[in-house]
Formats: structure tokens, sequence, C-alpha cells
């Protein structure tokens, strides 16, 4: 806990005096997040071990050298941290039937991964006299809460491809392996891009997208007369988010470059190279969601929340209400 506050301090001292543009700021806070997770992966892997014995994992007949890893969903997950950012995160492993073996204490290598995703995720949210490292939500592995903490990735993989709704697609958009087993990150990798590039009916992806963005802002939006909410309103930061998932979904199938990316940023980029949106829309996209995010970025720093007056950005909200009614009705 204290090496991110020393460290997250030392990213904010760069910020606040323009040395760091913000998506470097970001950057920098998904590195210190990764490198924490890393760790508390690490120890939580030795105290099992020792008590426990090593779990035997093998993923398409190839031994894995652990057989679990951490995928980051949302800001994270999109190289999009911020100084008040949660986790979002998938548990995932490779452990074959049987139990584990050299330990003390035997115990079946299913139960060893789900005693080190509970220790993690108590080791990230655990309340110490420096604070809590984390606030982590574990809420978008399959089923949600009421699914597995820890699922094996062949499972996960049936789920997402069978059983997932649109909006957990949605989600892994921005899904990427932060630490690990490697070839279980690249199995994830697979998965992903097997999920994201199937072909879509485009009039039931529209209705499902535009159902839960309704019911997005109907769960998180409060208005305010006079203020704009700078992520849920019309033409904010989630209908830029919600524009380029829905892009993603329906054209991977066809332009497989859509996949490479968890940053909306760079996805924008893709969807013009590949003339899916014209030059001047992902330009006008991107800047406009840089903004929102920089402002939103500056408010937290001083501990407010993401929200202006109204005729702050006027314009931008606006064309982003167009580009919407453009693409998606």
């Amino acid at each position: 806990c204290i090496f991110k506050q020393i460290n997250i301090l030392r990213v904010a001292a760069a910020d606040v005096t323009g040395s760091l543009p913000l998506m470097k700021v970001s950057d920098h806070l998904s590195y210190i997040a990764e490198v924490i997770i890393d760790k508390v992966l690490e120890l939580s892997w030795r105290h099992l071990v020792n008590k426990h014995g090593n779990p035997s994992c093998f993923l398409d007949g190839r031994k894995c050298e652990k057989g679990f890893a951490v995928i980051a969903y949302g800001k994270l997950g999109g190289l999009e941290l911020g100084y008040d950012s949660d986790l979002d995160l998938v548990f995932l492993h490779a452990g074959a039937d049987g139990h584990t073996i050299n330990g003390a204490r035997l115990i079946e290598n299913s139960q060893f991964f789900a005693r080190l995703g509970q220790r993690v995720v108590h080791v990230l949210t655990s309340y110490t006299r420096a604070g809590m490292i984390y606030e982590t939500d574990m809420r978008l592995r399959p089923s949600g809460i009421s699914g597995l903490l820890v699922s094996h990735v062949e499972g996960y993989r049936d789920y997402l491809l069978n059983e997932a709704w649109t909006w957990e697609h949605q989600a892994i958009v921005r899904a990427r392996p932060v630490c690990g087993d490697i070839v279980l990150a690249e199995r994830f990798q697979e998965i992903r891009k097997e999920a994201l590039s199937r072909h879509r009916d485009k009039e039931k992806l529209l209705d499902e997208v535009i159902t839960m963005r309704e019911r997005m802002r109907k769960e998180h939006l409060k208005p305010e007369k006079g203020v704009f909410d700078l992520k849920q309103d019309a033409g904010g930061i989630v209908d830029i988010e919600f524009l380029v998932q829905y892009l993603v979904l329906l054209k991977s199938s066809e332009y497989i470059e859509l996949t490479k990316w968890t940053d909306n940023v760079r996805i924008l980029q893709t969807l013009a190279e590949t003339k899916i949106i014209d030059n001047y829309t992902a330009h006008f996209l991107k800047e406009a969601y840089l903004t929102y995010r920089l402002t939103a970025h500056r408010l937290s720093l001083q501990e407010k929340p993401a929200k202006v007056e109204a005729s702050r950005f006027t314009d931008l909200k606006e064309q982003v209400i167009k580009i919407w009614d453009t693409l998606i009705t």
C-alpha cells in the first residue's frame, strides 16, 4: 500500500506540473497496479504452495508453469486507470483433475486455485494502517456474483461463446491479461478474439446495446439542472465507449485487427484505418473522449465528481449525440 502511495504521488507530481500528458499518466497508473497485482499473486502463490504443495496444470497437452492468470477488464484493461479507479478483475486457471503434490496438506487442484483467488482479493482489499491497496470488483466473472471466483479457462470459453450476454462481450473489448501464467494468458487472448470476431445480427446487436445503455443511464445518472455528467449524460464518455464497443462487435468478423487493442483511442484509430468510420469522425470522437477524460481526471485530483456546468461542452456533447444517432439508430 505504501509502495502504491509513493509511486502514485510521483505520477501526480509529474501530472500537475505538466510533465506527463493524460495518456502517459494513465499508463503509469496502470503499470503501478500491474506490478502490485503481480506481487500479490506471487506472495499468495508461495503461501498456498507452502501449505498445500503445487497444483498440476495442463493446457492443450502443455504443462503450465502456474496455471493461473489475472485478466483486467474496465479501466485497467483499457489502460485508462485513474487515481480513484477500482480494479475489475477475472481469474482463470488451467488446473488438471486431481490433487496438489509435494505438500503437507494436499487439496484438489481446483480448490487450490479457488483459495488462491480468494487470497489475492483479500490482500488487495484488506484495510491496513496505510489504507486499502485497491477496491476490487469481481462481478464480471462468468455468471457474476453467483459464479465461481476462479474459472477454468475452457469453462470460461464455453460460457463466453454460449451463455454470455452481449454486455459481457462488450466488456471483453477492454479485457487483457495483466499477470500470471504466459500460456494461460495466450489462451485467453485466443478466446477473446474468437468471441469478438463472431458474426452478429446487426438489428439484434443494436437493440441489446441500446437497451443496456438506457439501463446504465437509468441506474447511474442522477440528473441535476445545469450540470453535465461527463460519464453518464448523453453525449458523454460512456456513449463514446458504447459506440466503440458496438462497432467492434459488429465488424470484427470482417476486420480481425479490431480485436488487437483494448484502449478506445487505438480502437478508434483502427476503425478509421479500416474505413468503418471516416477519419473526421474517428478524430472527433478521440478528441472528445480525451477532453472529457482529462476534465474528469483533473476533478478527481481535487476529489470532485466528474461533473461540470451544462454549458461547458455543449458543442462536443451535441456532436457526439449526432454521431450516436447516425451510427446506432
